[in-house]
């Protein structure tokens, strides 16, 4: 939670300043192509590497890498000399931090708590992460009216320490356990993409779910996050006060419900495919409601609805593909779904970001819903076909 609360509180950070001085549509479609495209690139090698490495040190390389960024765009603010290449650059830094945590954090939270519990504590975790999304809008804006961006942006460094203190000896993890992991493969890049591929379509609810993330991930990903400041103006609320952090956090809130009703009345909403699909179906509906809002309370409530369906069914497709992941090719299995969940965010900055540059942020999203609503509903009409045969 504090890591990402941290992650959210650089991006209200950078990408107010960065809009202030550029007014660019395209560079915020460039971070999310930046911050997505080491997923697309590195997520299957990062999964390997932690099927024969310890998670820990993995994840704890992932941290600095963010200090690193933190610390990079505060000498930019300090000299005030931030041009465009220094934002892509610090971006992509930003970008390859997460892609080493993400499918790190995910072997070492199995290990924690086996199969039993797993779908629980994805989400949890889950719940966890958007948590630090909920809080790290707020924390962020009150960083930047109390301190400023240079301080702020300094400040937000030490939220990363607790985590890559925490990893230095937690009690977790294979290697810690000293247990066996296989059969050590070598570490090949395209070739581990294209071989964790085809062990994938031997399974039916890992391949339907691999799909589902992808589809989600390439046409909307959270490319309307990295817009916000835009629709935030375009609804009459630019300014980085509370109404703006409001429109930051209204998702996040959503899904911080959906982790507390999902763990308290999870009975109602089974770990099914079939669940996660509909659900998905929900999701891009509010987002292309919400790409047609004018009015500032209604956009409000959209995006929080956005919000609870958002983690209902990304938080079920990453326990359902855990679950059915073999443990021998586990850490590749869990690098191609965050490859297809994360990486394939990168094209969504092409369609949300550098279309909303030709058109508008409204109708690139409404027409980025569009699509996955139907890639989604062709995906639950097929599973419904197959279980009928």
């Amino acid at each position: 939670m504090l890591a990402m609360m941290a992650d959210n509180i650089e991006h209200v950070i950078s990408y107010w300043v960065a809009f202030q001085k550029f007014h660019s549509a395209a560079l915020g479609g460039f971070a999310v192509v930046s911050h997505w495209l080491p997923f697309l690139a590195f997520s299957v090698p990062v999964g390997a590497l932690n099927d024969r490495f310890d998670s820990r040190r993995l994840i704890q390389c992932g941290m600095v890498l963010f200090i690193t960024a933190s610390v990079g765009w505060g000498y930019f603010f300090v000299t005030d000399s931030l041009q465009l290449w220094h934002a892509m650059v610090l971006l992509t830094i930003h970008g390859c931090a997460g892609v080493l945590w993400g499918t790190s954090s995910q072997m070492l939270l199995y290990d924690i708590v086996g199969p039993a519990s797993l779908a629980s504590a994805v989400r949890l975790n889950a719940t966890a992460r958007y948590l630090g999304v909920l809080v790290g809008p707020g924390v962020g804006s009150i960083i930047m009216q109390v301190l400023g961006p240079t301080r702020g942006i300094f400040l937000n460094t030490v939220f990363y320490l607790p985590l890559v203190i925490w990893l230095v000896s937690a009690p977790y993890g294979r290697h810690f356990r000293g247990v066996a992991t296989g059969p050590k493969r070598a570490v090949r890049g395209l070739a581990d993409i294209i071989q964790t591929i085809r062990d994938v379509r031997g399974m039916p609810v890992v391949a339907a779910m691999v799909l589902l993330a992808g589809a989600a991930s390439f046409f909307i990903g959270n490319s309307y996050q990295a817009q916000m400041p835009g629709f935030a103006q375009d609804l009459g609320h630019g300014d980085p006060g509370t109404a703006y952090t409001l429109l930051l956090g209204a998702d996040a809130a959503g899904a911080l419900l959906a982790g507390i009703l999902l763990e308290t009345r999870g009975s109602w909403l089974p770990t099914a495919p079939a669940s996660a699909l509909k659900i998905a179906l929900l999701w891009g509906c509010s987002l292309f409601t919400f790409s047609f809002m004018r009015v500032y309370p209604v956009a409000i409530f959209v995006l929080f609805l956005a919000g609870f369906f958002e983690l209902s069914f990304s938080s079920m497709t990453q326990a359902l593909v855990q679950l059915n992941a073999p443990d021998s090719i586990r850490g590749r299995v869990l690098g191609l779904f965050s490859m297809s969940a994360s990486g394939l965010r990168t094209f969504s900055g092409v369609t949300v970001g550098l279309l909303g540059s030709i058109t508008n942020t409204h109708v690139s999203l409404a027409v980025s819903a569009l699509a996955f609503v139907i890639v989604a509903g062709t995906l639950l009409f097929l599973r419904r076909r197959q279980e009928m045969a």
